[in-house]
């Protein structure tokens, strides 16, 4: 997985092409993803807002996230990332989710160290995904699921606009 400058470009590029705003909602990324996309010259012209949310009241209270699907799911699941994205729609017309551990301290029976649910949603559009980073290092794997989820990102973009 190699995200570059030049990707970053292309995610500004399309986002600005058609006037969309960009929200972020964040878990295991910590707001890394945030952090790379505000590295580009112009983010204001596609960034809304963006949001770090670690707890389930979080992702309750600002993302809109059912309490019954935490209860059902969990909060690291493809359901809760999923409606992070579509919770997300309220602030901006595109958005990015994530969810996950970076690390096995808090892990579960499904999850492992690694893991990241990761949801776009645009309309009535919403994909989502499943990584499993193999690095060893908390910051390496946050860096890793972050760069996974822009280069997906972009993919994305280019699906639903080309």
């Amino acid at each position: 997985m190699f995200l570059s400058v030049n990707n970053l470009e292309q995610i500004k590029e399309t986002l600005t092409k058609r006037s969309l705003k960009l929200s972020c909602g964040e878990s295991c990324t910590g707001g890394l993803i945030s952090s790379l996309l505000t590295d580009v010259e112009g983010a204001s012209n596609f960034i809304e807002i963006n949001f770090v949310t670690y707890s389930p009241y979080a992702k309750i209270r600002f993302l809109n996230v059912p309490k019954s699907v935490i209860d059902k799911y969990g909060v690291v699941s493809i359901e809760c990332a999923e409606k992070m994205a579509k919770g997300l729609l309220k602030y901006s017309g595109i958005s990015i989710a994530t969810t996950g551990y970076a690390s096995s301290v808090l892990g579960d029976t499904k999850n492992k160290k690694g893991t990241v649910y990761f949801a776009f949603a645009h309309k009535n559009t919403v994909k989502s995904f499943k990584y499993i980073s193999l690095k060893e290092d908390r910051k390496e794997v946050k860096k890793d699921m972050a760069e996974h989820v822009l280069f997906e990102f972009l993919n994305f973009l280019n699906e639903i606009f080309d």
